[in-house]
């Protein structure tokens, strides 16, 4: 056995492991019982020690030395092979693994308390567990960073090859249409939503069959309920989450499609690269890509929201709406609202902006853990212009903090991005797809995107990757073209 296959071996070990472990965490947010977050921290703290051993091991060192001078290194797929398990590597021997096991054993212990914490509205009780988390993730960023920008260096866990001045540039150029378009759309009618009382339980078979419709392999996946949708897994597990609301569809089934679009990355991508370092998404900006195009340029365009309109009557009967076009205006409504998830196009990155710009002040020290709810909420009545009603609604909607992931948000916006620049690809590639949409049928569009983006895993960088695909360096202007034409037509601006 070569060092190369001696070390991918060793690194199929370690990355069913890394399966095991985040298969834990699906457990704890959908069926793991309340009173064991405290033996589940522990259990999370031991995977994760496990993992870091095995991540930063002497014999990793040694057998990539031996690997990187050998025929393998040479080509695309084996080269990429090396990168990724090189960076891998690097990272975990930079961060202590009394810290690794400290941050995971918090982390856990911290998703529950944020849980209960928004139930009850309830800022003051999550304050304390906060402060150890981001102190914490400060920690590591500073270990990973050596002496650069932290924020930059726990980005980079998410988006290879990107910082936080770039992520900034990003959304200054962003950020002027988005208002202007904002405020040219509010200054409309706002469109007639859905009335009534819809099912809960219809509501979910009906999630299940758009899940269907988009390409997820039940056969290999499944459909809970969880307080937070979200994805996980990969290769032949991969399992998804969605929320019913009683009074709001929407909330479940677009849900269900973003989601849809992660786990779909997952399932598609090369089986001869499971259980490796390329067989997964290669950035969460990429892999928002998939969610953000499934879920808006395809499920909430025209054409697929007239056969869904269908779907739903038959269901639900009469809600209110009276025909596929009103059901368009419906579902593409924007309207004042505090929620990131249930935001429409046009606002939605301005949430992530809001975000982006508190946590980045958090690592640097800039802001303090005890005036954040007070920063969040002068920011967003800045941006927004009405105030935040209530703690979860506000500061306390998001998982994300709880569980450590500084750096993360940023990538949402940068996934519309580029599932603008692929959109713009897509539609030249696939000239018939409103018709194929209009008989929900994505097959034209899914299976585009799964040979351009999915298939390849993380062989490529994430840029590279979004500029082969659609032809074109990632830029925000054909994001910001899609948009400033969709809600143009749909408002008469």
């Amino acid at each position: 056995m070569s060092a190369f296959d001696e070390l991918l071996a060793y690194q199929r070990q370690t990355e069913a492991l890394g399966q095991i472990a985040g298969r834990l965490g699906w457990d704890q947010e959908t069926m793991m019982p309340r009173g064991a977050a405290a033996q589940r921290g522990e259990e999370m703290a031991a995977m994760e020690a496990v993992l870091h051993a095995r991540r930063c091991a002497p014999q990793v060192a040694d057998l990539l030395a031996k690997a990187e001078a050998g025929p393998e290194a040479a080509g695309a797929v084996g080269g990429a092979h090396l990168r990724e398990i090189r960076r891998g590597f690097e990272r975990a021997s930079k961060v202590p693994e009394a810290l690794a096991m400290r941050i995971a054993r918090v982390t856990s212990e911290a998703q529950g308390k944020w849980a209960e914490a928004r139930a009850a509205d309830d800022v003051a009780a999550f304050l304390p567990v906060l402060r150890e988390v981001v102190a914490l993730k400060r920690e590591e960023g500073q270990a990973l960073a050596n002496g650069g920008d932290t924020y930059d260096a726990m980005l980079s866990d998410y988006e290879p090859g990107t910082s936080g001045a770039e992520v900034a540039a990003i959304f200054d150029a962003m950020r002027p249409r988005l208002v202007a378009l904002r405020a040219a759309v509010l200054e409309r009618p706002v469109p007639a939503g859905v009335r009534g009382t819809f099912d809960e339980a219809a509501q979910m078979d009906l999630a299940v069959q758009l899940a269907g419709a988009f390409g997820y392999d039940m056969a290999r996946g499944r459909v809970d309920k969880a307080v937070h949708p979200f994805s996980s897994g990969s290769g032949s597990d991969v399992r998804i989450t969605t929320r019913t609301n009683p009074a709001d569809p929407f909330n479940c089934f677009y849900s269900t499609i973003h989601e849809v679009g992660h786990a779909a990355y997952e399932q598609n991508i090369r089986a001869d690269l499971a259980l490796s370092v390329l067989g997964r998404g290669v950035s969460m900006g990429v892999h928002e890509s998939q969610s953000r195009i499934y879920e808006n340029q395809l499920g909430r365009s025209r054409a697929f929201t007239g056969w869904l309109f269908g779907q739903m009557r038959a269901r639900f009967g009469d809600f209110g709406v009276a025909d596929a076009d009103a059901f368009y205006a419906a579902v593409n409504r924007v309207a004042d609202g505090y929620i990131r998830t249930e935001a429409d196009e046009v606002q939605y990155n301005l949430h992530i902006m809001l975000r982006f710009d508190l946590e980045r002040a958090l690592m640097a020290g800039d802001l303090q853990v005890d005036d954040l709810e007070a920063a969040w909420n002068d920011r967003f009545a800045a941006d927004f212009g009405y105030a935040v009603d209530k703690p979860s609604n506000g500061c306390l909607q998001d998982v994300h903090w709880s569980v450590g992931l500084f750096g993360y948000f940023p990538t949402y916006a940068l996934g519309n991005v580029y599932a603008g620049c692929l959109n713009a690809a897509l539609r030249q590639a696939v000239p018939d797809l409103d018709m194929q949409l209009a008989q929900g049928d994505t097959s034209g569009a899914t299976g585009w995107l799964r040979e351009a983006v999915q298939q390849h895993g993380a062989i490529h960088k994430p840029r590279d990757l979004i500029a082969a695909a659609s032809g074109m360096a990632p830029s925000e202007a054909p994001l910001l073209a899609y948009l400033e034409a969709k809600f143009g037509d749909l408002y008469g601006l």
